[in-house]
């Protein structure tokens, strides 16, 4: 298992020392710098109108690389200490380096295309063109590589599920309140299951030091994949619901979707199980990479699945030829609905396969935490809280045929 990496330098390989600008006959700001400024004001209207318009990390940056500039052509004022001064330096370049991955890959691009601020970064911190390029990315391995931020990234994952688990659970409360003698309709299972797998991931990112520390391995991958194909069996089970409306809105039989449901998804947790019992007894690498394209294989069934019937019911509703607002509102929540589930089935099957041949692309280590966020933020919560948001409407309450008299 991959452990914790200790910090690295932000820097490798950059100067400690750096070349001092000649102090101007005019003052302490000399014609360099001043043509350092301009540029830098030049520069950042650039950047402003090519996209970075009102831009405040773009501001701070300026303001820093000035600063330095500054602080650098000011011995008249400043007592000579060369500790002090690489401490500053030391600080302003984390902030310089949390600043310029804030701006993005796009706008970094466009601020070392000016070549205004790149070369005011070299000249304030003594950088060379390849250091000031290292300075762009290096925040994503001190993220990576940071303890504190580990924690802080997998407890806010741990609370986005628990609010995702309580809001299903609240709906499940509200629905079954509003007709119990339904019993358990697909609407309650769906929100049910939604609520078991929100909170065992909201449990397992909760825990996660222990979760990654279990031996054997298998354990943390089971623990990892197997919410996964708890969110599989949830969702598709609105693929299952929309099938069987398609098919009594075509005459067709639909006695053995549910069988096919029940098939399919019992074959994909008993190879699964295959898997983990294998890895248990022999933890090899082969079949770890099977087990990988295998949940990828699943992911894009999954997707199929939506495209096939959420496709087939949105066209069946927007060729019904009477038009009322109840139609609206389902043509706006199957195409949603089919839409958002096809992309992140979609999306989970793209990364868990690049995953399989990238090992830095892996999502079962504790020091990828910021490809952990996306990632789950992308494929898990925020489908499951647009889908919790779009079918939140209750079903209408029953009306018995029953003659009630009036007392």
């Amino acid at each position: 298992m991959e452990k914790r990496g200790s910090n690295r330098s932000v820097f490798p390989g950059s100067r400690t020392t750096h070349q001092t600008i000649p102090p101007s006959s005019s003052g302490p700001i000399g014609p360099l710098d001043q043509t350092i400024w301009r540029q830098n004001r030049v520069g950042e209207k650039d950047f402003c109108s090519k996209g970075g318009k009102g831009s405040p990390s773009f501001s701070l940056l300026s303001g820093c690389v000035q600063f330095v500039l500054s602080l650098r052509q000011a011995p008249s004022f400043l007592p000579p200490s060369p500790s002090l001064e690489a401490g500053v330096v030391r600080s302003i370049r984390k902030l310089l380096s949390f600043l310029l991955g804030s701006l993005g890959s796009r706008g970094a691009l466009l601020l070392w295309s000016e070549g205004s601020m790149g070369r005011s970064l070299q000249v304030a911190m003594g950088l060379s063109p390849m250091e000031v390029a290292a300075l762009v990315t290096s925040w994503w391995d001190e993220i990576n590589d940071s303890s504190q931020w580990q924690d802080g990234i997998f407890y806010a994952l741990c609370a986005a599920y628990a609010l995702v688990s309580t809001v299903a659970l609240i709906q499940l409360i509200r629905i079954e309140l509003r007709v119990p003698e339904y019993g358990w309709t697909t609407q309650k299972v769906f929100h049910l299951m939604n609520f078991i797998v929100n909170g065992v991931r909201a449990v397992v990112f909760g825990f996660h030091n222990q979760v990654f520390d279990l031996h054997p391995k298998v354990l943390t991958w089971v623990l990892l994949d197997l919410p996964g194909l708890l969110f599989f069996s949830t969702y598709t089970l609105l693929v299952l619901f929309w099938a069987e409306i398609y098919h009594q809105a075509r005459s067709l039989p639909t006695d053995k979707l549910r069988t096919v449901y029940i098939a399919v998804n019992g074959a994909i947790y008993f190879v699964q199980i295959c898997i983990w019992i294998y890895l248990w007894i022999d933890d090899n690498s082969v079949v770890e990479f099977v087990g990988k394209v295998f949940i990828a294989v699943v992911s894009i069934l999954a997707a199929l699945g939506f495209l096939l019937y959420g496709g087939r019911l949105f066209f069946m509703l927007r060729r019904f030829p009477i038009e009322s607002k109840g139609r609206r509102k389902k043509l706006h929540e199957v195409g949603s609905v089919t839409a958002i589930c096809f992309t992140c089935f979609l999306i989970r099957s793209f990364v868990v396969l690049l995953s399989a041949f990238d090992t830095d692309a892996s999502l079962d280590v504790l020091n990828h935490p910021i490809l952990n966020l996306i990632y789950y933020m992308l494929v898990e919560i925020l489908p499951s809280a647009l889908v919790l948001f779009i079918l939140r409407k209750l079903p209408p309450k029953r009306i018995s045929a029953q003659y009630h008299p009036i007392r």
